[in-house]
């Protein structure tokens, strides 16, 4: 990919994410602007260069129990869904694939193919400082399943249901992507 169709794409894309509430719409609308300003979208040095830049998010779910699985990120100190940032020239959805097998060892099952969720946010943990605009991608996943995972980023991994997922250790903007995540299950938002 080129880097004008890398952005077209990227923005193509942004446009079939409806927005859940407000802070959605903002954060879509500043994304969109950020990126049609020509600026490094892709982080090109660890951890923080550029300071804002694309991260793939995916919450592997399991929609007969209603659980997600989550992982004990080591640099971040939370309890996050798996995911990466998107390298040069590079889908976000094939980050997805890329850091599923990396992380999980698990091919990646689209639950949709376009990102449910879109967020912008300044980071904490280890790496705190810089603004990861993140795609949240969700695929279909089994909690009676084995997954491996990868313990040099990972403490642990566990699965959990929707009323136990340690929001005040999470992403600040979890508790927000499992309501919208409900509302898609109920039809409120259109698949």
């Amino acid at each position: 990919m080129t880097q004008t169709s890398d952005r077209e794409l990227i923005l193509s894309m942004i446009q079939k994410i409806q927005p859940f509430d407000g802070l959605e719409q903002h954060h879509i609308k500043d994304t969109v602007n950020w990126i049609k300003s020509g600026k490094p979208i892709f982080r090109t040095k660890k951890p923080d260069i550029p300071p804002k830049h694309l991260v793939s998010y995916f919450v592997v779910f399991d929609e007969n129990e209603e659980k997600i699985l989550l992982v004990d990120h080591k640099k971040s100190q939370l309890w996050l869904p798996p995911g990466g940032h998107v390298e040069q020239d590079e889908h976000p959805q094939e980050t997805v694939r890329r850091e599923c097998f990396e992380e999980l060892k698990i091919e990646a099952k689209f639950w949709q193919e376009t990102p449910l969720f879109l967020t912008s946010t300044l980071t904490v943990g280890l790496t705190a400082g810089h603004t990861d605009v993140s795609f949240w991608y969700v695929l279909k996943g089994n909690h009676r399943d084995h997954y491996e995972f990868d313990e040099q980023e990972f403490n642990s991994i566990q699965w959990f249901k929707f009323t136990d997922i340690p929001f005040d250790h999470s992403d600040p903007h979890m508790k927000r992507f499992i309501t919208k995540l409900k509302r898609k299950l109920t039809g409120e938002i259109a698949l």
